[in-house]
């Protein structure tokens, strides 16, 4: 059972490459698009950016004026409903003074119909809570647009480690060709008598670790190209196709020159969305602290009607108008107004604590990202000096074995630390490509700039094995 399971993942990641070589390879430029449109979290942002414009409006209640038409219909014996009922109509006459109709008056009908205008006149906590709201939203579309900025650096970053572990599957599908090259020769050496079964036995383990290697690798690429469009808003996670390399060394290090590094970064970080959200949230929480202490004040508003009333026809007989203004002023309603005025108070502060938080959190993420970049070149420099170098003693000691001054031993360790230093190389440059990422993010600039690598990836294996191995 376990056997037969082995062989279908086997064959199945076997099978991936010709899977995936007839589709076109993703850009990162496409994957940047289709995340701003699709992405899990860029959605949920927006769509609380638009909850939070459409609370906003709710204040308005209390600024602008409203307008309704009511109707409805009432039958009743009361007496004062009755007569009042009768002379709405304007169908009063002397017997409906008749003590015993007043005491004791038929059902009356009557169909109701009103035109009503109310025009707020002073509201002062209704304006500040408008002004609040504004802000409060103001800082929701800001989040928006961090969280979509970070949503792009995270696609850099994801894109770009599936592109590693199709180059990391590259490397190592290349090693394993050569271990079993390697294998046949010794065993055909062991034949001539010319090593031991030692060497052999040590070939074989190389060659077996190579090929464990490259099926943990293949199933790194599978999961970094699912984990990729999960992050794009995919929701069949289907594995896109890749380029099976990194942008080249020269592409990156150019790309890496030409972002500037200074006080001027630092000050740029500053603008960063989160920061202005935090500016927005204390605006829009000292607004409300506003509002609530405008809830102390009187409210004056004024209305209009046009009533209709009839026993048979909804908005028939004689309409009557009616025009006022009302005062109302809160004196105290059971320290309710006291409690939100120090609630908001409390909100206000706290408020101003988070811009203030933001502001040196920007700073230190920009100084931290710049010194990021710098250590991401130095490790890459130090990379690429160490794999050309493992190239040239692998050369070195390959020649020697095959004068027979060399060991097998000695063959497998100079392959495997060749292997480990390409490996290292790759995983250095895209260290780098991702400290640029963070780098832009950081200032508060779009990481999808990282595009301009689209299309400018390193040679094959073969051919950079094939370089000058000189430092």
């Amino acid at each position: 059972m376990r056997t037969t399971h082995y062989s279908l993942v086997a064959a199945a990641t076997l099978a991936l490459p010709g899977l995936l070589a007839a589709q076109s390879p993703l850009r990162l430029a496409d994957a940047l698009a289709e995340a701003d449109r699709r992405a899990f979290a860029n959605r949920q942002a927006t769509a609380n950016a638009a909850n939070s414009r459409a609370q906003a409006a709710l204040p308005l209640k209390g600024i602008l004026p409203s307008a309704r038409v009511e109707g409805g219909f009432v039958r009743t014996t009361d007496p004062i409903g009755a007569f009042g009922t009768t002379l709405r109509q304007r169908a009063v006459t002397p017997a409906a003074f008749d003590p015993a109709r007043l005491n004791d008056p038929a059902p009356v009908n009557n169909m109701t119909g009103g035109l009503v205008l109310e025009v707020p006149v002073f509201n002062a906590d209704a304006l500040t809570g408008w002004r609040a709201a504004r802000s409060a939203a103001d800082a929701h579309d800001a989040m928006a647009d961090w969280t979509a900025v970070n949503t792009r650096a995270m696609v850099v970053k994801a894109y770009y480690g599936a592109v590693l572990a199709e180059e990391k599957v590259a490397m190592l599908t290349q090693a394993k060709r050569a271990a079993e090259s390697a294998v046949k020769q010794v065993e055909s050496m062991v034949r001539q008598g010319l090593v031991t079964k030692a060497d052999q036995l040590q070939a074989s383990v190389r060659a077996g670790d190579i090929e464990s290697q490259l099926l943990a690798a293949r199933n790194d690429a599978i999961t970094a190209r699912q984990q990729l469009a999960m992050l794009l808003g995919r929701t069949d996670t289907a594995l896109v196709a890749l380029p099976t390399s990194l942008p080249g060394d020269s592409v990156v290090r150019a790309f890496a020159r030409s972002t500037p590094m200074g006080s001027g970064e630092r000050t740029a970080a500053l603008t960063r969305d989160d920061v202005r959200a935090a500016q927005l949230g204390a605006r829009a929480a000292a607004a409300d602290r506003q509002r609530a202490t405008a809830t102390l004040l009187p409210r004056v508003n004024g209305f209009a009607r046009y009533d209709y009333n009839s026993p048979t026809t909804l908005y028939g007989g004689r309409p009557n108008w009616t025009v006022g203004v009302m005062g109302s002023w809160s004196l105290f309603g059971g320290a309710s107004e006291l409690a939100d005025v120090a609630g908001a108070s409390a909100r206000a502060r706290s408020a101003r604590a988070g811009e203030e938080a933001a502001q040196v959190n920007a700073r230190v993420e920009t100084e931290a990202a710049a010194r990021g970049v710098t250590l991401a070149l130095q490790r890459l420099d130090l990379a690429t000096m160490a794999a050309a170098q493992s190239r040239e003693a692998h050369r070195l000691v390959e020649k020697r074995y095959g004068g027979g001054l060399a060991t097998v031993a000695e063959l497998l360790g100079a392959e495997t630390a060749a292997t480990g230093a390409a490996l290292a190389e790759a995983a250095a440059r895209y260290t780098l490509i991702d400290a640029l990422a963070q780098h832009r993010r950081a200032i508060g600039a779009d990481p999808g700039a990282l595009a301009q690598l689209d299309g400018r990836h390193a040679a094959s294996t073969n051919d950079v094995r094939n370089e000058d191995p000189t430092p």
